[in-house]
């Protein structure tokens, strides 16, 4: 059986060494009151407007699937330090794994998740929907 007292004594460690850190800076940390206190600086310019700008989804979901076949590359370089010493097993891995993310990502692309545009479908429609309105 696995000992697992280390993982305990460095988890313990951690969140003694982090609530360390949150009372000593509430304890020596400055406190002023000042009429810009509470507003945000950027670099010397004013800000206006508010913070909560309204972004399209499409943002995210490409910043997601960065990240996925991002990750992938951490992957394949690990294969490929490690390529004498798995062989070809290691080789048939691979391509199994390459072909899951190109199947993933052929998938993404039917379903409109890379078109920034609207399709051709949609602008079809559009362009019908309103020529029917004006007759």
């Amino acid at each position: 059986m696995i000992s697992l007292w280390p993982l305990a004594a460095y988890a313990g460690f951690v969140l003694f060494l982090v609530a360390g850190v949150i009372v000593l800076s509430l304890v020596l940390g400055e406190r002023h009151q000042g009429r810009a206190a509470g507003e945000p600086y950027e670099s010397g310019i004013v800000s206006t407007g508010s913070a909560h700008v309204r972004l399209s989804s499409k943002y995210y979901l490409v910043a997601i699937l960065f990240v996925l076949f991002d990750l992938e590359a951490v992957f394949i370089f690990a294969w490929a330090i490690a390529v004498a010493e798995i062989g070809w097993g290691g080789y048939c891995g691979l391509l199994v794994f390459v072909a899951i993310l190109v199947v993933g990502l052929i998938y993404e692309w039917r379903q409109g998740a890379l078109d920034w545009g609207r399709s051709r479908k949609a602008t079809v429609r559009a362009r019908e929907a309103r020529l029917s309105s004006q007759k």
